[in-house]
């Protein structure tokens, strides 16, 4: 690996952070619980801002992808999104407890960020097949990939300590100083590793011959004739599809089986986090093992391993129950002073757990690899806008299902279960899809 191949990898070194403790196991919390200081208000607004953000993404991921290829430098996209990001980060300090009022500017900040993060992987991401052999994408792609999780699991580590040892940053724990850090934290740590990036990796793109208006232009009409055009890439469509359910089923299952196992076992904020820690270090190996045999195997083939995987740990952890173990064996009721992970219901639940975190690294960065073994060299920025799309453009079905299903059924076991048929679904199609490097066709005007 050259310093440039590294430097692209340690992107999401610099960005993961933002997702794992933002988003997931301790802004996101703090948004809803203590700053709104309303369960039910808080979880709504928290959705409110992934659901504008979605949409923003949706919107904006492919048009500008295909700007991108129009204009040809793929830099100056990331360090603008990039600014975005740290900026929507920094906001989050004056993301005071007990202040339902400031929900509007700091949902702004979380969208901003969110917004911010998200577009610049699409341009990180249509860098990746200027920068490595096809025979190595897959193995760069892995690496990143685990390259993020081993970012985000440090700084959970840090923000655990931080928790419990609140003197030692000198952290005013009364009013949340430790939370809301964890935004002006990641904007810090973002601007300090992302850095080599811009540094080192070569952006293969020519440089800007025409105004920015002129590309913009250009690029959407690109984008449309693209668009239309899908039939002639009926390959990508098919994978494109196929993500866009699996990679559903995959954010549905993260995002509800701990709320899952916090209903079923009466988990802790401590134990979540704890959950989520061994989870993301199970995800780390899985990653850098994914990328090698992506290069060996193929990335469809990894691809299907890995969802075949996450299948078989979404139906263990719908399988456990209060009283049962792969829903039929009976277990002991849960004693309430029983030590943390301590009843074979916990236990065989995270052995499921722990699967999930195995295969879902390598099911992403795989995912990521694909998009460049198949896009036609001229159209990864344009493809890889659409990638991000279908990952984005219905990541509010697979919740919204859960939701309906629940209420109906009164069960949360049914309800989550539902990522079954997203996983599955999206398994069927990839079997569709044939592994190769596409000649570009030009789209018909």
């Amino acid at each position: 690996m050259n310093r440039g191949q590294f430097s692209w990898a340690l992107f999401d070194w610099a960005n993961q952070p933002f997702f794992t403790v933002i988003t997931t196991f301790i802004f996101a919390p703090y948004f809803a619980n203590v700053m709104i200081g309303d369960a039910i208000a808080g979880q709504a607004e928290w959705a409110f801002t992934q659901s504008v953000s979605g949409f923003a993404i949706a919107i904006l991921s492919p048009v500008l992808g295909a700007i991108a290829d129009a204009g040809g430098r793929r830099k100056p996209f990331i360090l603008f999104f990039q600014l975005v990001l740290a900026c929507g980060c920094a906001g989050l300090w004056w993301a005071y407890p007990h202040r339902p009022d400031l929900a509007g500017p700091i949902g702004l900040a979380v969208i901003m960020a969110t917004i911010g993060a998200e577009m610049s992987i699409v341009f990180n991401n249509a860098l990746l097949p200027g920068i490595a052999s096809q025979g190595r994408i897959g193995w760069l792609s892995g690496f990143a990939w685990g390259l993020g999780y081993v970012g985000g699991l440090i700084a959970l580590f840090v923000v655990l300590a931080g928790t419990f040892y609140p003197a030692l940053f000198g952290l005013d724990a009364a009013s949340h100083e430790l939370e809301r850090l964890t935004g002006p934290a990641s904007a810090i740590w973002l601007a300090v590793f992302v850095l080599p990036m811009f540094l080192f990796t070569p952006d293969p793109g020519a440089a800007m011959t025409r105004p920015l208006p002129q590309a913009a232009r250009q690029g959407v009409t690109s984008l449309f004739s693209t668009l239309r055009a899908l039939r002639q890439h009926r390959n990508l469509l098919t994978f494109l599809i196929a993500f866009m359910l699996y990679n559903d089923g995959l954010a549905a299952i993260i995002a509800f089986g701990g709320v899952y196992a916090s209903a079923t076992f009466g988990w802790t904020t401590v134990t979540l986090g704890i959950f989520g820690i061994i989870l993301t270090t199970f995800a780390i190996p899985g990653a850098f093992l994914g990328g090698r045999l992506d290069d060996l195997l193929g990335s469809r083939r990894m691809v299907q391993i890995a969802t075949a995987g996450v299948i078989v740990a979404s139906l263990g952890i719908v399988s456990v129950t209060a009283d049962r173990v792969l829903f039929f064996l009976p277990a002991g009721p849960l004693a309430a002073d029983r030590a943390m992970f301590g009843s074979m219901q916990e236990q065989v639940f995270m052995a499921f757990a722990l699967l999930l975190g195995a295969c879902m690294g390598p099911m992403q960065a795989a995912s990521r690899t694909m998009i460049g073994r198949l896009a036609p060299p001229a159209m990864t920025g344009e493809f890889y806008g659409l990638f991000a799309l279908s990952g984005r453009a219905t990541a509010w079905m697979a919740p919204f299902v859960i939701g309906i299903v629940t209420v109906h059924t009164q069960s949360n076991r049914l309800g989550v279960a539902c990522v079954l048929v997203f996983l599955v679904a999206g398994f069927c199609l990839l079997r569709l899809v044939r592994e190769k490097q596409p000649i570009s066709i030009p789209a018909r005007r």
